[in-house]
């Protein structure tokens, strides 16, 4: 008799706060046989903080998805179930887990979200400005000129748009938006979210250079235009 497939479970997990973590992503990742995250010590420590002990990991990132993804289809196909998390957040936005996902429906195994904390989300959420869409521009390419050009597109959206990216690149991203959009371009920008260091940035891009507490955090980058909001 053949063994009926294991489930793949797309857990999100807390942005920064620990107690953010819901009770169905806890029970999860209690039960399923192994759990596939992009590093080790970060999802062992998560772990640790549920309570849970002596959970068998396996890496999947950005290097090693194509290789791996296949493997762990072959071990829900034997029958395992496992919980896909990220370093922080919804998994797969942004981050590996496509190809994964891809391969596991493709074979016939169940993909069940876990949904939860979300840094897109939680920083919309405080828009003190009304939407009904916006446009997700995500991680810009490294390249300046490239990144630039990219810039230059998005401009032409009349919508909110959504940039992401390293800690690190902040400053630059910042400084690259002011020369594309205008020093006067209206954001909101969210550093550390839901952490002791969270703060919210409310203004135009000069106004928030000013004010910016660090040059290095973890954030979420909103532009979008006074006038067309408003009433």
């Amino acid at each position: 008799m053949l063994k009926a497939p294991g489930k793949l479970f797309i857990v999100a997990t807390p942005i920064g706060h620990p107690k953010d973590i819901t009770l169905r992503a806890m029970e999860t990742l209690s039960r399923v046989d192994f759990i596939i995250c992009e590093d080790i010590r970060n999802a062992s420590r998560l772990l640790k903080q549920c309570g849970i002990e002596n959970k068998p990991f396996a890496e999947l990132n950005e290097h090693n998805e194509t290789d791996q993804a296949q493997e762990m289809v072959s071990r829900l196909l034997d029958g395992e179930s496992a919980a896909l998390i990220s370093d922080c957040g919804t998994p797969v936005f942004a981050d590996p887990g496509t190809k994964l996902i891809n391969y596991a429906t493709s074979s016939g195994i169940e993909v069940v979200p876990i949904p939860g904390p979300s840094s897109l989300i939680t920083a919309l959420s405080v828009l003190d400005r009304p939407f009904t869409q916006f446009v997700f521009g995500g991680f810009l390419p490294r390249d300046k000129n490239e990144r630039i050009n990219a810039l230059k597109i998005l401009k032409g959206y009349r919508l909110p748009i959504i940039l992401m990216d390293t800690p690190y690149r902040l400053e630059a991203l910042l400084t690259d938006v002011s020369k594309i959009f205008s020093p006067r371009q209206q954001i909101l920008l969210a550093t550390d979210l839901t952490l002791k260091t969270e703060n919210i940035y409310r203004g135009t891009i000069q106004e928030v250079q000013q004010s910016l507490v660090k040059n290095k955090a973890e954030f979420i980058l909103v532009l979008y235009s006074a006038e067309k909001f408003h009433e």
